[in-house]
């Protein structure tokens, strides 16, 4: 049967929506992703041949794709309607070219490339009317970053096998990410803590408003209390003498909205506010877009369309009034020098559809209030904050001087939008110079110095961002392979550590192959897979002046390095077998107890965590464990005799024993 039009997408809920903006004459087919790749079991790419890569069908798509390119050689016009990036363009090329290669009537293929970043009536009948030829520099472009990573992948994993441990893997981006996390932790190992104190005074006036000064100055310069005995001398200083205001200056200032979505901000705040890994992150973006909800969520660009902020104003002149519309549209500019500023921001398609209107999923809803958010602020009038700040002079002891400041909202503009204001509001009473004040009670508080925080995921794509590593579609990708390989692990408060493991595969990397995780070389070979998509490079070029200097190298490592052993983290806790302190191993499914007298001895087990809950069966301490194939759940310690199990950790009984952690 002659198919008139067939459209090809990546996925089955992105044809469903599609189809609700194409005639009967238009038959949409979904082709589940990438539907060829370079092999698993080989290097698949010819180095002597301008590095052409080879491509294969994976063996789970070969019914599917013979269907397709059934379906497709009957068609008149093959439609290719992949996602509007480097990758999307890959995948419409490598479509095509299986197509041909498959066809039994070889024959010139009528094909046309419609890109569209929304899939909105408006948005798809216009692409459908201006369809495109292919990209070829795009194509180029996603084939150089593929080639670039098997390049170094295939030759580095199996290096790391020989020389740090069976199973580990390296990359072009990944390697970079783990250096980052890793150096952070060894700055936070070597951080010597130091001693400082605080010293607060409350005063009042003599109306018994509180409120609370801090020691700012002493002598005209910056008060360091860093010992004891110059914090007892400070406090009994402040508690004989009197107090009064020195200077008062109040000022509003205008707190101006942040710009719209781009991916890595949206994983970010996500991450932040919602608790999301950028993967689920990323995987219920890709949802919203596909049912029409939200833009193209692979995006560095701040850039809004006319439309969408013509629109936006609209919405907030008619919701909150004309006050909280700024003068004009607001425009934003990237940070990023390499933001592709052609493509738009993530934002909802219809600012009209609030999530409460939405019949999603409960992630879905979430993460698209988040974006109907930043999207309506974007457009709205800056907020007025009264800020104050008091000078308070001790009499009697004129070389110390007090600071307290407090800023209250004038106007809420695009606060409105959030349920609490993104400030906390500090109010301080009615207060002019020269006013005397009562002193109410002196606090000194002893601190320490902390070192710079670990990384969360958000954080980590933060950082990665900044020093222009990585592309917004490789960001999940790379922490969710980072986790996957046991290289980093989640901590408290959604922090994230190196591994015994990621240290020891960072220190043979910094050793040998210096310029795989430095910084800056790997920003500049994201400039020149740059300039291949934009027409400046050519592949083959780039990839050679890598490979020369590369392939040799490892051949050299492979021939002389040592081989490096990870550390092991000891317990207290003696082989019930041969008598060995047991050591924490790291495993495919994570951490687990093993005798360091292996190989001679083999026992392990897993590892548990008490959670400080008693089990409610028969008072015993409730563990987490985990099952062989690594996933957690809860259980009791007197297990056997006690079969209570859970998948949720149980929640704290009124007589429960708690930890002291």
């Amino acid at each position: 049967m002659t198919v008139k039009n067939l459209v090809i997408v990546e996925s089955p809920t992105k044809a469903r929506t599609l189809s609700q903006y194409l005639g009967k004459d238009y038959q949409i087919t979904a082709s589940m992703g990438h539907i060829r790749d370079l092999p698993r079991g080989e290097f698949g790419v010819d180095v002597e041949n301008g590095f052409e890569p080879k491509y294969v069908i994976p063996k789970e798509k070969i019914k599917a794709v013979n269907i397709l390119a059934k379906t497709a050689e009957e068609a008149e016009t093959i439609w290719l309607a992949t996602d509007p990036d480097r990758e999307g363009e890959a995948i419409a090329w490598n479509l095509l070219e299986v197509i041909k290669q498959k066809a039994k009537k070889k024959k010139a293929f009528d094909h046309k490339r419609v890109v569209f970043h929304e899939i909105t009536k408006g948005a798809i009948l216009e692409a459908f009317e201006k369809p495109r030829a292919m990209d070829s520099d795009l194509i180029e472009a996603q084939q150089a970053r593929r080639v670039l990573d098997r390049l170094v992948g295939y030759k580095l994993s199996p290096l790391l096998w020989k020389k740090v441990k069976s199973g580990l893997s390296a990359g072009r981006v990944q390697s970079v990410a783990l250096k980052i996390v890793v150096d952070r932790e060894r700055e936070i190992e070597a951080f010597k803590s130091q001693e400082y104190w605080n010293i607060d005074v409350e005063v009042s006036k003599e109306t018994k408003e509180n409120f609370v000064a801090s020691l700012a100055k002493i002598n005209d310069k910056k008060a360091e209390v860093k010992k004891r005995a110059i914090a007892d001398e400070v406090t009994g200083d402040l508690e004989k003498a009197s107090y009064e205001i020195a200077d008062v200056k109040a000022k509003d200032a205008k707190k101006y909205p942040n710009p719209p979505f781009t991916t890595s901000t949206l994983q970010q705040s996500a991450a932040t506010r919602l608790g999301y890994a950028p993967g689920k992150t990323m995987k219920v973006a890709q949802s919203l877009y596909e049912q029409g909800l939200i833009t193209y969520m692979r995006t560095d660009s701040v850039n809004l369309s006319p439309g969408a902020v013509s629109a936006t104003r609209k919405y907030v002149e008619d919701r909150f009034g004309k006050d909280y519309l700024p003068h004009g549209p607001r425009a934003y500019k990237a940070k990023s020098r390499l933001a592709q500023e052609a493509h738009e921001a993530i934002r909802p398609t219809n600012v009209q559809v609030t999530g409460d209107k939405l019949q999603v999923t409960n992630d879905e809803k979430k993460l698209y209030e988040l974006i109907w958010r930043r999207m309506v602020v974007c457009q709205m009038a800056e907020a007025v904050v009264a800020e104050t700040s008091v000078d308070v002079s001790a009499q009697g002891n004129e070389k110390y001087l007090l600071r307290a400041t407090g800023q209250k909202v004038k106007f809420d503009g695009w606060y409105k939008v959030y349920e609490k204001y993104p400030i906390t509001e500090q109010l301080l009473p009615n207060l002019e110079k020269g006013m005397k004040l009562n002193l109410n009670k002196v606090t000194p508080t002893q601190k320490f110095t902390e070192p710079p925080a670990r990384f969360t995921e958000a954080t980590l794509i933060k950082e990665l961002e900044k020093n222009d590593i990585g592309r917004p579609s490789t960001y999940a990708p790379t922490i969710s392979t980072l986790h996957n390989r046991n290289y980093i692990e989640r901590l408290e408060a959604r922090r994230i550590g190196p591994t015994p493991i990621g240290k020891t595969t960072v220190d043979f990397l910094v050793k040998y192959f210096p310029n795989i995780v430095d910084l800056t070389f790997t920003a500049g070979m994201e400039d020149e897979l740059d300039e291949i998509a934009q027409g400046k490079e050519k592949m083959a070029p780039v990839m050679e002046k890598f490979w020369r200097d590369f392939e040799p190298l490892v051949a050299k490592v492979l021939e002389e390095a040592e081989k490096m052993k990870p550390e092991t983290e000891e317990t207290n806790e003696k082989c019930e077998k041969c008598g060995k302190p047991m050591v924490i191993r790291y495993g495919r499914f994570g951490k687990f107890m093993a005798c360091s007298g292996f190989p001679e001895c083999k026992n392990t087990k897993a590892l548990t965590v008490d959670s400080g809950l008693t089990c409610p069966l028969c008072g015993g301490n409730i563990i987490m464990k985990r099952t062989k194939r690594g996933k957690p759940f809860w259980g009791c310690s007197n297990w056997p005799d006690c079969k209570f199990a859970s998948w949720k950790k149980p929640d704290l009984p009124s007589n429960a024993k708690q930890t002291d952690e």
